[in-house]
C-alpha cells in the first residue's frame, strides 16, 4: 500500500551521486540490463522537464539530454547510478504532433516495461505543476492503480508560479485523485532550476533500496 508523503521523514542528508553512467538504450524488454539492479523510472507528458530534472538529480548536467522539441525521448534509458541502483528514463507520451503508429509504437514501449519489468521498483509520474489535471495523466495514473504498480507525482516547473499559485494547482489536483484513491500516492515538489525537491526525492529512493 503507497503512503502519503508526509508519512516520512527526512533527517538526513540527500543520497550523494557520485557516478551516473548511461548504460543502454532499448526499444524492448529483451534489450534491458540484464542484472539485478533494482530500476527507478521517470515518465511524463512531452517536454514537462523529464530531462532537466534528471540531470538535476544525478548533478550530471549532460547525462539526459534536454531537448526543445518535445517527444524527444524515444527509447528506454538506463542510467547506473554509484553502481547500485538504475535511473530510467522513459519516453513522453502524449505528443500530438508525432504519427499514430509512433504514439503506438511509444504507448507499447511504455505499457511493456511499467507493467512487465520486475526490477521496476517505483515510478515517478511527472505532472507540470502550471496546468490544471490533464486527462492523459490522469488515465495513466488510473491505469497504474489498477495493475498495482508503486508510483509517485512529481510537480515540475514549481518555479514558475508563486507559492499561492502552487498550493492551488496542487490541492486541486490532490482533490480529483482523492475522488478515485483511498490513499494519495507520495508527492514532491520540484524545479530544475532552483534544484528543489532533489533531496526528497532522492532520500525516497534511498529508503526504498534500504528497505528493500
Amino acid at each position: 500500500m503507497l503512503r502519503s508523503l508526509s508519512d516520512f521523514h527526512y533527517i538526513i542528508p540527500a543520497m550523494q551521486i557520485n557516478k551516473a553512467q548511461f548504460i543502454c538504450s532499448s526499444e524492448k524488454l529483451s534489450q534491458l540490463p540484464a542484472d539485478s539492479l533494482k530500476e527507478f523510472a521517470f515518465i511524463g507528458r512531452s517536454n514537462v522537464g523529464k530531462s532537466s530534472l534528471i540531470n538535476m538529480l544525478t548533478g550530471h548536467n549532460g547525462l539526459a539530454k534536454v531537448s526543445s522539441t518535445p517527444g524527444k525521448t524515444r527509447l528506454i534509458n538506463h542510467f547506473r547510478i554509484n553502481d547500485g541502483w538504475y535511473l530510467v528514463d522513459l519516453p513522453g507520451y502524449g505528443y500530438a504532433r508525432t504519427s499514430k503508429t509512433q504514439r503506438s509504437e511509444f504507448a507499447k514501449i511504455i505499457m511493456d516495461y511499467v507493467q512487465k519489468c520486475e526490477r521496476m521498483h517505483f515510478l515517478f509520474v511527472l505532472v507540470d505543476s502550471r496546468h490544471e489535471p490533464q486527462k492523459i495523466d490522469l488515465r495513466f495514473m488510473e491505469m497504474l492503480g489498477r495493475e498495482g504498480i508503486p508510483f509517485g507525482i512529481v510537480f515540475t516547473k514549481t518555479d514558475k508560479l508563486s507559492a499561492a499559485q502552487l498550493k492551488r494547482n496542487v490541492e486541486t489536483y490532490k482533490q480529483m485523485l482523492a475522488e478515485q484513491w483511498e490513499e494519495l500516492p507520495p508527492l514532491f515538489l520540484s524545479s530544475s532550476e532552483k534544484r528543489r525537491g532533489r533531496d526528497e526525492i532522492l532520500d525516497f529512493i534511498e529508503k526504498c533500496l534500504t528497505e528493500c
